[in-house]
C-alpha cells in the first residue's frame, strides 16, 4: 500500500493496533487503518437431468479448461444472487432454488469459495463473454483431466458422490500451499 485511501497521505506504517490480531497499514497522519480481508467467491453446481453445467474458460488462468460458473461477490448482494448472476453471465443459464454444498477456504489467494447447487429453469444456456463453450455432462462423461480448479474438482466430485448417497452434508476443505508449491487438501 503506497497511500492512504482516507487522506491520500504516503506516511503509512505497519503496526500492530492495540487489541488487533495482525499487523496492518496504518496511516500516521489521519489515524486510519486499514484493513485486507479476503474476497468471496460464489459458484453453482447447475443440474437438468442428472447432467451437470460446465463452462470452458474463455479466460486466464486455465483458458481453455472446465469448470462450473464462478465468480467474485459484489458489493450489495448475497453469495446466493452471485452464484445466480455468474450462472446467467458465464452461461446464460437460470437455476431455480441453491441450496449451499461446500465452503473452501483459500488463505494463501485471499479467498473463500461457496459452492452451491440447483437445477436448471429449463436446459437453456449459452456461452457468456468470459466463456468457450457450455455443456451438459452425466458424471461418466466429466472431463476430470480438463478441471480448471482444484476446488471446482472437489466440488464435482462431492456431486457425483451425492448422486448416490443421501448425506448431503456441507463439505468444508482448506486449501493450503505446501512446501513444493503444490495445492493440497486437509480435511
Amino acid at each position: 500500500m503506497k497511500f492512504c485511501s482516507s487522506c491520500g497521505s504516503q506516511n503509512l506504517q505497519r503496526t500492530l493496533p492495540l487489541g488487533d490480531i495482525g499487523i496492518r497499514h496504518a496511516c500516521s497522519d489521519c489515524g486510519t487503518v486499514h484493513y485486507q480481508n479476503p474476497n468471496i467467491v460464489a459458484g453453482c453446481i447447475a443440474t437438468w437431468d442428472e447432467r451437470v453445467l460446465l463452462c470452458r474458460r474463455a479466460i486466464e488462468p486455465f483458458h481453455g479448461l472446465w469448470t462450473i460458473p464462478a465468480g467474485y461477490l459484489e458489493l450489495g448482494e448475497t453469495v446466493e444472487e452471485a452464484a445466480r448472476r455468474e450462472s446467467l453471465e458465464e452461461a446464460g443459464a437460470t437455476v431455480g432454488d441453491l441450496i449451499l454444498t461446500a465452503l473452501y477456504n483459500l488463505p494463501m489467494f485471499g479467498e473463500v469459495y461457496l459452492v452451491y447447487r440447483g437445477a436448471l429453469v429449463a436446459p437453456d444456456f449459452l456461452a457468456g463473454e468470459e466463456t468457450l463453450d457450455v455443456e451438459l455432462f452425466a458424471p461418466r462423461e466429466i472431463p476430470w483431466g480438463s478441471i480448471a480448479f482444484p476446488m471446482v474438482r472437489e466440488a464435482l466430485k462431492l456431486w457425483v458422490h451425492n448422486q448416490t448417497n443421501a448425506a448431503q452434508a456441507i463439505q468444508t476443505l482448506d486449501f493450503l500451499w505446501g512446501p513444493e508449491g503444490a495445492v493440497r487438501v486437509r480435511r
